[in-house]
């Protein structure tokens, strides 16, 4: 069957096979069968033997088997494609790195040797050979490249380790930062539902709306991620405000509102992740999460574009989930009302462009209570 590969593939196909076992083959190309059996009976005691009789054949078998190619002895001049022109095909495929190549002639003038130097050869060797210097010199550069190899196995295997563990803090840290903020909804008398929702909510508005389109997906995950501590500063508050069933009382109330600075201040007390982006969107979303569109909200009276998208995003989120939701101090709202609350201020003003993504995704969002 016709092998379709591009060499793009072949290519891909050779550096993997590289990665998996040791090489075993030398590869003689040589137009003359005389050189080829005597550069052959130099090594046949270390590796097997692999012929070519000009590069045309050669480049077949480098490309057909790669990672099984220890060393390539390449004579310059061949009919067909010579060294010169096989170098270059396989210095083009990026395989000169892991396979080193010997230029055997005795024919190479100042220029081919520069040229074949250029090109990635590792050594020029003059005919007619002498063995136990070829096989020095060869076998002394076969060597190097397998330690190399070798050591790169080794790197390669410890980065994966470390990637391995850094992604198992990075989920112990993920959970950790929702056990504690659904810790503190149990507390608030919700469950921990809200949390999530918050993340879901603040995910998909960014994701799947303009609202998202200066940030990337990793600072989206951030954010979305920073979201469920936006109530964190609640940890602060006494029981029996969180958890009155009855209206706050003004003093109260003010008490209430002081969780946007607990938050922030909370979180900026751990220096160890002070310069995680989660946790830098997650203070301004603590702080700014009750701010409004219109000034009036709390605790900065900041207006319009001096509220970040994500502290909008998170604020209609927590407004959102809050009219849907049971709460200590109300019943949950039909969807046709929390929807008629939200656009008509009863719950602060929003930014008209929010509400616009907002509205496109909502049926979308709907879904998580379902």
């Amino acid at each position: 069957m016709e092998d379709r590969r591009t060499a793009g593939d072949m290519v891909a196909s050779a550096l993997a096979d590289f990665a998996l076992a040791e090489p075993d083959t030398m590869l003689i190309v040589d137009d003359d069968p005389v050189n080829r059996l005597v550069l052959g009976n130099i090594f046949s005691d270390v590796y097997r033997i692999e012929e070519a009789e000009d590069g045309r054949e050669g480049l077949k078998s480098i490309f057909a088997s790669p990672g099984s190619i220890s060393a390539i002895l390449l004579d310059y001049r061949m009919p067909h494609v010579d060294g010169l022109g096989l170098l270059e095909q396989v210095a083009a495929a990026g395989l000169l790195a892991q396979v080193p190549v010997f230029l055997i002639s005795a024919e190479a003038d100042g220029e081919v040797m520069r040229r074949a130097y250029e090109l990635g050869v590792m050594d020029v060797i003059e005919k007619p050979v002498v063995p136990f210097v070829v096989r020095r010199r060869v076998l002394s550069v076969v060597e190097l490249y397998a330690a190399r190899r070798r050591l790169s196995g080794v790197v390669r295997d410890q980065q994966e380790e470390l990637l391995r563990r850094a992604a198992k803090i990075i989920e112990l840290n993920r959970s950790m930062i929702e056990a504690l903020a659904a810790a503190i909804e149990f507390r608030d008398g919700e469950s921990g539902e809200h949390v999530r929702r918050i993340h879901d909510i603040t995910h998909t508005m960014l994701t799947r709306t303009e609202l998202g389109r200066d940030l990337t997906s990793d600072e989206i995950d951030d954010i979305s991620l920073a979201a469920i501590m936006h109530d964190v500063g609640k940890i602060a508050i006494p029981d029996a405000i969180l958890s009155k069933p009855g209206k706050l009382t003004d003093e109260e109330y003010g008490i209430m509102k002081t969780h946007t600075l607990q938050g922030e201040r909370l979180l900026g007390m751990i220096p160890a992740v002070a310069d995680i982006p989660a946790f830098t969107y997650a203070r301004d979303i603590a702080r700014h999460h009750h701010e409004r569109w219109d000034g009036r909200g709390y605790p900065d009276g900041l207006a319009g574009d001096e509220i970040s998208i994500w502290a909008q995003v998170v604020s209609l989120a927590d407004v959102y989930d809050a009219l849907l939701s049971p709460r200590c101090y109300k019943e949950s709202f039909s969807r046709e009302r929390a929807l008629a609350m939200i656009h008509e201020g009863a719950c602060g003003t929003f930014n008209p462009a929010l509400l616009a993504a907002f509205d496109h995704v909502e049926p979308e969002l709907h879904r998580l209570y379902a």
